[in-house]
């Protein structure tokens, strides 16, 4: 076993020690296995990274053939270059933090193995995604992820109002991934090959019909859009905020939702013949950050708040790649990763303090009990709103400026982005106001027990918010870097594998200029949270009743109303009355030709594996790719 497998294989070890044994083990011990083998995941990546970036060439892993027929053949195989370091380092590296995190979190949690179980299989499945070479590994470990992620949304199972959230979540996933399968078989039949070494060098020397590029690059997107929680497919993430804060700090800064943006970046040499494609996928995404921002806007939920601010800021990332700069919306995931997790598990650290309460008019004037929550809470916030020097002042920068442009850009894209950033800051001041100043609104019941979080939370909240501050210099816009005369390694050591995106001739001062009208905008979007929520007497907004469009948009502008009544319920008709109906005549019609009583039988057994139940079909897929994989390995 290789170093590349050695990285996913550590956490999966977990997985199986916790799965299996962690019931009859201490807590501390579940925890320290829980976090050790993601630790040293992320010791082993750090060694190939700094081997990679020292000129070393791409490291590649053949474990196996995986398939291996006369004219098919697929390797299980795995690859470390410049990006699956980036990817790899920020998924081992944060993840560990949460790990970390989780411990004193979970601490009195009964399903305590499980949690830590559930948690490394997680990271394992999202490593074999940035890790595969060729498409087929990344969509195991795409699907897996989704798997993952199911059990980990609805890890309260009890309730069913969070059981239905992961089921949400992996069915709103499952049409996402229908378009990566089409497109994954198009490349295949077309570039003779799910290598994406093999399927960017083909696309730059024997690029296809535009017609076919863009219908491989839509499809794509639409598996992006799924993984992603872009529109049309954004409708699960606010829900899976039913999983414990720190799975949504796993799944929404660092893992899960940054899929889609990899996928995009990984397959950027057929996204440069695809210009059509790519103008979609722009729109797509600055679209989505428009929308999400609206949607942050309108929530008194603090964890709901956050999950519509990664809608938003996986828009922003999904929009740099649509204008060509998929190194600055790389750039944009790793500082998310540092100031979204910073946040989402801040919030955690509020909710531990007040027993789960995540409602922001139960809250106020935490700041005075929870000063070290505040100021962590608030450094990532201000890296979120693009305020330097903090880190998201650096890559939302220069996403916004490449909107201006980069190829595809325009001034409507730009506003676009503009006016998200505008409402990002809006938003998460106004969370800032409601849950740390203004009046004490904590119910009796809740306010004596307020108190800091422990050292196992408390230290991970500070090395992510010295994160959200310093991790925005690798990576300075070009301006900057002239002013200042300073390099930016991100964009240096990403460069090989991208090429130089197109971007129109713009003097510096017109760079400079947007630069400053992008931070009026976050100014101004504070003064008006501060304007409407920070000032004496503001508490009295939260109770008026909201206006029309107020409802609109805190429904969600009724995508899910419009999922349920078009398509819900017409696959539910159509199932019951058209194909159930007919299924059941053709049948009894073939049963004419079998004896009573094995027809009798065969249909009992197929009417006990159709149950309904989506645990019941998660089974069985592992089941398969457990053969699969050890009929693989049996061969290899």
């Amino acid at each position: 076993m290789g170093s590349l497998a050695l990285i996913a294989v550590l956490p999966l070890a977990g997985f199986l020690v916790n799965g299996l044994l962690g019931p009859r083990l201490p807590r501390r011990l579940v925890a320290v296995i829980g976090c050790t083998l993601p630790a040293l995941a992320f010791a082993i990546t750090v060694s190939l990274y700094l081997r990679i970036a020292s000129g070393a060439p791409a490291i590649t892993e053949t474990l196996y053939a995986w398939v291996f027929l006369e004219s098919f053949k697929v390797d299980a195989a795995l690859y470390f270059d410049a990006m699956t370091a980036v990817m790899c380092l920020i998924v081992t590296g944060i993840g560990t933090l949460i790990h970390i995190y989780s411990a004193g979190y979970m601490a009195h949690d009964k399903s305590f193995a499980r949690y830590f179980a559930y948690l490394n299989l997680f990271l394992f499945f999202m490593l074999l995604l940035v890790l595969g070479k060729n498409l087929v590994v990344l969509f195991v470990g795409w699907e897996g992820v989704g798997l993952a992620s199911y059990l980990l949304i609805g890890f309260w199972f009890e309730d069913p109002e969070k059981t239905a959230a992961g089921v949400k979540a992996f069915i709103v996933n499952r049409v996402g991934d229908a378009g990566f399968v089409v497109a994954a078989f198009l490349i295949y039949l077309h570039a003779g090959s799910f290598d994406f070494q093999a399927i960017n060098a083909w696309f730059a020397t024997q690029p296809p019909s535009s017609t076919l590029a863009t219908v491989i690059g839509l499809l794509l997107l639409l598996g992006a859009c799924g993984k992603s929680a872009q529109i049309p497919l954004h409708v699960w993430l606010p829900d899976a905020m039913a999983g414990p804060t720190p799975v949504s700090a796993l799944i929404h800064a660092a893992t899960m939702v940054t899929a889609g943006v990899y996928l995009l970046a990984r397959l950027n040499g057929l996204y440069v013949h695809a210009p059509d494609a790519m103008l979609v996928v722009a729109w797509i995404g600055a679209a989505t950050a428009l929308l999400g921002a609206t949607m942050g806007v309108t929530q008194f939920n603090l964890k709901k708040v956050l999950a519509y601010s990664t809608i938003s800021q996986i828009g922003f990332m999904v929009m740099a790649c649509g204008v060509g700069a998929f190194s600055v919306g790389l750039f944009h995931l790793m500082t998310h990763a540092f100031f979204k997790a910073c946040l989402f598990l801040g919030a955690g650290a509020v909710l531990h303090a007040l027993q789960g309460e995540e409602d922001m008019r139960n809250m106020g004037a935490l700041a005075r009990k929870l000063p070290f929550t505040f100021a962590t809470f608030l450094a990532a916030t201000l890296a979120l709103c693009g305020i330097p020097p903090f880190a998201g002042f650096f890559s939302k920068d220069e996403i916004l400026w490449q909107a201006w442009s980069g190829q595809g850009g325009s001034p409507a894209l730009w506003l676009v982005g503009l006016v998200a950033s505008g409402l990002t800051a809006f938003y998460m001041f106004r969370a800032i106001y409601l849950t740390f100043f203004g009046t004490d609104r904590v119910p009796d019941r809740l306010r004596a027990g307020v108190h800091e979080p422990p050292p196992s939370m408390s230290i991970v909240l500070g090395v992510l918010a010295f994160g959200s501050l310093v991790a925005g210099f690798i990576g300075m816009p070009g301006v900057l870097r002239e002013l200042l005369g300073v390099s930016a390694p991100f964009y240096s050591f990403l460069a090989p594998l991208f090429p130089a995106a197109a971007t129109a001739h713009h003097s510096a001062s017109t760079e400079i200029t947007l630069m400053a009208i992008a931070l009026l905008a976050a100014f101004v979007g504070i003064f008006v949270a501060w304007r409407f929520y920070g000032r004496a007497g503001s508490e009295g907004r939260m109770g008026k009743a909201p206006g029309a469009v107020a409802q609109v948009v805190n429904r969600g502008y009724f995508f899910d109303t419009v999922y349920e009544r078009v398509f819900v319920r017409f696959v539910d008709w159509l199932s019951e009355s058209v194909l159930g109906r007919g299924l059941e005549t053709a049948f009894a019609k073939v049963s004419l030709g079998l004896p009573a009583e094995a027809a009798r039988r065969a249909s009992g057994l197929l009417a006990r594996l159709q149950t309904g139940n989506v645990q019941a079909y998660v089974f069985y897929v592992v089941v398969g790719l457990a053969v699969a994989l050890g009929w693989g390995f049996g061969r290899g």
